[in-house]
């Protein structure tokens, strides 16, 4: 039987040996990448739920900045009935007319908040019940459903981008 040389034996070995520490330098920097990442969706939830219950309040109690607040400086905001509004000072100023409707109030409630792998995007969906006096001074309130998308800010913080 025939046996490979000796210098063959010794490359093959080699070859072996770079294709090992190849596959484990590979596992190795895969396994730190998870680890460096770590869950915190859980606690995105309860802190979007906890935002989200504040921002409505602050819009029950008509405070127009506190309100603007919860916007990231591009949101988008798309009220109904009206022309899309670009930016947190466009939304502010949809705010403060919106609070000198007489009669104005209510807020609105989460029901499900979705936070993505990543932990950078969440959207959050609810109900909504707001009410105001009409010209002719008739009290009205409208019910409906709403979806907001928040982004984490390079802070950390939550920002409503589209609502």
């Amino acid at each position: 039987m025939l046996r490979p040389s000796l210098p063959a034996r010794i490359s093959a070995r080699i070859i072996f040996l770079f294709v090992a520490v190849g596959v484990l330098a590979l596992l190795t920097a895969c396994q730190k990448q998870g680890e460096t990442l770590a869950d915190t969706r859980s606690a995105d939830e309860a802190t979007l739920k906890n935002l989200d219950a504040e921002w409505s309040k602050a819009a029950g109690a008509k405070d127009v900045e506190k309100t603007a607040s919860y916007y990231s400086d591009d949101v988008l905001v798309l009220p109904p009935n009206m022309a899309s509004i670009q930016g947190k000072q466009g939304a502010r100023a949809m705010w403060q007319g919106m609070f000198s409707v007489p009669g104005f109030g209510g807020g609105w409630k989460v029901s499900k908040v979705e936070v993505a792998r990543s932990g950078d995007l969440a959207y959050l969906t609810g109900t909504y019940e707001l009410s105001e006096t009409d010209p002719s001074g008739k009290p009205s309130t409208d019910k409906g459903k709403y979806l907001e998308v928040w982004k984490k800010q390079p802070d950390g913080n939550w920002k409503c981008v589209i609502d």
